[in-house]
């Protein structure tokens, strides 16, 4: 017993440490994320928030900091955020029983992804070694797939992790065709065919809805429905209706949806066609979580750039837009989050846009800007350092990051499976 006391004091003491600790990051070139960038820059951290933004050139006393970092020449960012993500839902994709990101139903807003969070995932450390520092853990499938959270990329457990809790629910808005492929002697042969159950797919969800409005204007209830406790928040604007959709016409009848119920905060996940539509957006407050742009044009008439090209598009028409990576390998591949917006740095967007696109912008959409998102005073410390820009992936190199200014560990099995070869076979 006296052993184990001991064990748990030193572990307070460790814990009150790291969170009491002052940091001071000095003459690096800070990204602010806010379409700022200050050349040389001075960063004070203490207690686990950012209590210092300026240039070098103003006279800073570094003896109230218990650690003085020279980051000269390297590259200072706030963390990046990945939303709409199945980190820590899903290990392997081929193998069913590390997967976690779904439940059996149509109609479930009151499942809540966060429970199932794994942080002892072993794609966790390779996303955080890209500085992808927080993540939007999300449900998938039917028509209302469930509650999402978002969490710190370090932690114990997923009520460590936690960063903010049940900040949205997500919506599969119905397809009126899809897009079915035949495979002949030479090649896959794509047609469309309609979805016959349209109707009553849309008439489901607006029923449904209908009935948690009126539940939850309710002075008193007569017996407690999860499902509609669940969708409070969505109605009087503490949680954000997150609408998965991709074609015109499903954009507008979701958006219109929303409307008619009332909804306060709505965003768009995918919105492959949402390019075409801004002005509707754009007068009902609508954000947009952009499909992985890393990825092939839909239609047979779209530039074969559109997908790099749809960020600037929505920039250029005013929305609040931020990047995503939904699709095959996703959670493996949301280290190259970054690296997307460096691409669209590259089709139309500033560099500080693009970084803003995967910081300030998505937490905002997240709810989220309050306390991160980008590097200013007040806001949770939460940024690293690299060596070379961040956004390209021949010089990202994160050498230093802090999540809520404690400094997080980067290794990871990969590296670790590097140095071993690179011993191995003589490699300097």
């Amino acid at each position: 017993m006296k052993k184990l006391l001991f064990i748990l004091t030193i572990l307070a003491n460790s814990i009150l440490n790291a969170q009491t600790k002052s940091i001071l990051i000095m003459n690096g070139i800070a990204h602010l994320g806010t379409d700022s960038v200050i050349q040389n820059s001075i960063i004070g951290i203490k207690d686990g928030k950012i209590v210092l933004v300026a240039a070098s050139t103003e006279k800073i006393d570094s003896t109230g900091y218990t650690e003085v970092i020279n980051a000269t020449s390297k590259h200072i960012y706030p963390g990046f955020i990945a939303p709409n993500s199945t980190l820590g839902l899903t290990e392997i994709e081929a193998v069913r029983a590390t997967a976690d990101f779904k439940e059996t139903g149509t109609t479930l807003p009151n499942v809540r992804s966060l429970i199932a969070y794994n942080t002892d995932s072993k794609i966790i450390p390779t996303v955080r070694t890209n500085g992808v520092l927080l993540a939007q853990i999300t449900p998938r499938g039917g028509l209302i797939s469930g509650t999402s959270s978002v969490v710190m990329l370090d932690g114990w457990n997923w009520e460590d992790a936690t960063y903010k809790t049940d900040d949205g629910i997500h919506i599969n808005w119905p397809k009126i065709q899809s897009r079915k492929f035949i495979e002949d002697e030479d090649s896959y042969v794509g047609s469309y065919e309609k979805n016959k159950e349209y109707t009553k797919q849309t008439n489901d969800l607006k029923k449904l809805f209908a009935d948690a409005k009126a539940y939850n204007e309710a002075e008193k209830k007569e017996e407690t429905n999860l499902r509609f406790e669940a969708m409070k928040g969505i109605f009087n604007g503490a949680q954000t209706l997150y609408i998965h959709s991709n074609n015109v016409k499903e954009i507008i009848e979701a958006v219109n949806f929303a409307k008619q119920n009332a909804v306060k905060r709505v965003a768009i996940v995918g919105g492959r066609d949402s390019w075409r539509i801004t002005d509707l957006l754009r007068e009902n407050n609508v954000a947009v979580i952009v499909l992985r742009i890393h990825d092939l044009p839909e239609h047979a008439d779209d530039d074969v750039d559109q997908s790099y090209r749809l960020p600037f598009l929505l920039q250029k028409a005013g929305i609040l837009f931020c990047l995503n990576n939904e699709g095959d390998m996703e959670a493996m591949a949301t280290r190259n989050l970054p690296f997307m917006a460096g691409t669209t740095a590259a089709y139309g967007l500033t560099k500080e846009q693009a970084l803003k696109a995967i910081t300030l912008n998505a937490a905002k959409i997240l709810g989220i800007d309050k306390t991160t998102g980008s590097i200013e005073i007040g806001k949770d410390a939460n940024l690293f350092i690299s060596t070379g820009d961040a956004l390209d992936m021949r010089t990202n190199n994160v050498e230093k990051a802090f999540i809520k200014g404690n400094s997080i560990d980067l290794n990871n099995d990969q590296k670790a499976l590097y140095e071993k070869y690179k011993k191995k076979y003589g490699l300097k």
